[in-house]
């Protein structure tokens, strides 16, 4: 996609009611310090739109990056921060939750995890929740730089069966350095959204 323009144009906090934006949205989960943000700043080819911050659990909001006017690209916040209090983590789960089941027009959700740890419980939760509100969810491995060629194919075999993954899943290598895996995940998100052509 040719990035004409793109905005933050909807923040949601816990208490917030969720907009009915009338475009397709894709949302992008993914723990604390994942690469989130970096992921959507790659995406956008901005360096800074969406704040990255070395300090995890920086999102607490729900945001809506606006692209171009025919998409919303949706961060949700990070989850699995353990500086949060319980009731806080709850409270962001209960967010997000309401948001994939209510949104009227979230066309794909992407979980991101980290190629070089296997995902762990929240990790999973966060894929079950996707599958349980009717999506398929797409998953990105962040940080692809961060290991060597060579065990790349080992990393996403360990992310497939720790999330559990099924055999035609998709799992996407993706750096924020090196932009590796950008073209796919935008061809994902066209043919999720209806875009093509």
């Amino acid at each position: 996609m040719v990035i004409k323009n793109v905005s933050l144009d909807i923040v949601c906090g816990v208490t917030s009611r969720l907009p009915d934006t009338g475009r397709p949205e894709v949302a992008f989960a993914g723990k604390s310090n994942v690469g989130k943000s970096s992921l959507i700043n790659a995406l956008v080819q901005r360096k800074a739109l969406a704040r990255t911050s070395s300090v995890p659990g920086k999102t607490q909001t729900i945001n809506f990056y606006n692209v171009n006017d025919v998409i919303f690209l949706v961060d949700l916040p990070g989850y699995g921060y353990t500086k949060a209090s319980v009731s806080e983590r709850e409270k962001w789960g209960k967010m997000v939750e309401r948001y994939l089941h209510s949104s009227k027009t979230l066309k794909a959700v992407f979980v991101l995890v980290d190629i070089r740890h296997r995902p762990n419980a929240n990790d999973k939760q966060m894929y079950d929740w996707a599958v349980e509100s009717g999506f398929m969810p797409y998953v990105i491995a962040t940080k692809l730089d961060k290991i060597k060629r060579s065990q790349v194919n080992k990393c996403l075999k360990e992310v497939r069966e720790g999330l559990g993954m099924p055999a035609d899943g998709i799992i996407v290598p993706f750096s924020a350095e090196t932009k590796a895996g950008r073209e796919e995940i935008w061809e994902l998100i066209e043919n999720a959204a209806g875009l093509q052509g």
